[in-house]
């Protein structure tokens, strides 16, 4: 058995009885208000995790990306939402393809990701199956300002446009984060299609910081949320997470002590990342909570331990919690899934680098 004390640093290693409690607390809400768990795999990429998720009871998962899901469904998950828009030719060829083994849900924002779509479901209708249809949600905009249309007007026009367009079926809403403005959004949505007889089968939002809240919105569906299986500062900062349920943690060592206040780890910001998300500093050490690391450089993290009542020596190793571990997890090529400090697997982080 390999101990956690003997793993080299800068290391990514995963708790995993926190992990399975994070699964099992938030699927065990969720199923407590009816709401459908459709958990983001961008956090983690792994598949064994995905499995977990499911197993606990998600109905399927999320990706962000195509490559995402090409690697999720090689895994034999069978139900993938991509909750991006998708343009075009190649991109188009290869969603075709993955809807022709699972049953996988896009979202568009704009008639010309409508059309892109409906012209690829066409063609591939045509020569495999006349009555495929996509499923696609329309996703609006409840502030973060990101895609999504603007208005209940707009989303309204946009699910009519998929209604009628050749090979497509209007699926529902979708947005991110799920908020106060949701439900007032998905309820004049509602109005304006139900004089035409379209229905609104299903509205998703999402978000870990408001997770706990989901049942407060009594129009969606189904709930999106990532970051809960490892949790990180950001989420702690929200309310949403304690420390103590954070499963990712980065062990590092002290490499050098220059000055009486300043230490350097063997983590910078190819480890840690350059995510700050409006924190202080890069990461919380959990040994030296009143530490500070004030800067990276790619192989060094800087920190400044002035106001701990005792500071490290060299050589001595540390645990910091990220401040997003999305970003943390794509930057390595394995986790290491620990219980009571010994190493019980090793997960190579199979979709790092799906960025397409």
């Amino acid at each position: 058995m390999i101990h956690i004390d003997d793993l080299e640093t800068p290391v990514a290693v995963v708790d995993l009885d926190k992990l399975e409690a994070n699964i099992t607390g938030l699927q065990q809400y969720l199923d407590k208000y009816g709401i459908v768990n459709r958990p983001h795999i961008k956090t983690h990429k792994i598949p064994e995790i995905a499995w977990m998720q499911i197993n606990a009871g998600a109905v399927g998962i999320t990706c962000q990306k195509l490559g995402e899901a090409e690697v999720m469904a090689q895994a034999g998950i069978r139900d993938i939402f991509l909750p991006y828009n998708i343009i075009g030719e190649t991109k188009l060829e290869h969603l075709i393809r993955l809807a022709r083994r699972i049953k996988i849900s896009v979202t568009a924002d704009s008639a010309f990701v409508v059309h892109g779509l409906s012209e690829a479901a066409r063609h591939t209708a045509s020569d495999w199956d006349p009555t495929f249809a996509l499923p696609v949600f329309v996703e609006f905009d409840t502030g973060l300002h990101r895609c999504g249309v603007q208005t209940p007007a707009e989303a309204a026009e946009l699910a009519r446009l998929i209604k009628e367009s050749p090979n497509l079926h209007f699926a529902g809403l979708m947005t991110y984060p799920s908020n106060v403005d949701t439900d007032p959004f998905v309820q004049q949505t509602k109005t304006l299609l139900q004089v035409e007889g379209i229905a609104v089968e299903s509205v998703s939002g999402g978000g870990t910081p408001t997770m706990w809240q989901a049942h407060t919105h009594s129009e969606v569906t189904e709930h999106r949320a990532g970051t809960y299986v490892y949790g990180d500062r950001n989420t702690i900062a929200a309310g949403a997470m304690r420390v103590k349920h954070c499963a990712l943690q980065v062990m590092t060592t002290v490499v050098s002590r220059p000055t009486a206040e300043r230490g350097i780890l063997d983590a910078g910001s190819k480890t840690l990342s350059s995510d700050k998300g409006g924190l202080e500093g890069y990461g919380l050490i959990l040994e030296y909570p009143d530490a500070r690391i004030y800067k990276l450089s790619e192989e060094h993290g800087f920190v400044d331990f002035s106001q701990c009542a005792h500071q490290p020596e060299i050589g001595e190793r540390v645990t910091v919690i990220p401040n997003h571990c999305c970003v943390v997890s794509n930057l390595f090529n394995q986790i290491i899934g620990i219980r009571k400090d010994t190493v019980e697997v090793v997960w190579p982080v199979a979709a790092r680098g799906m960025l397409q």
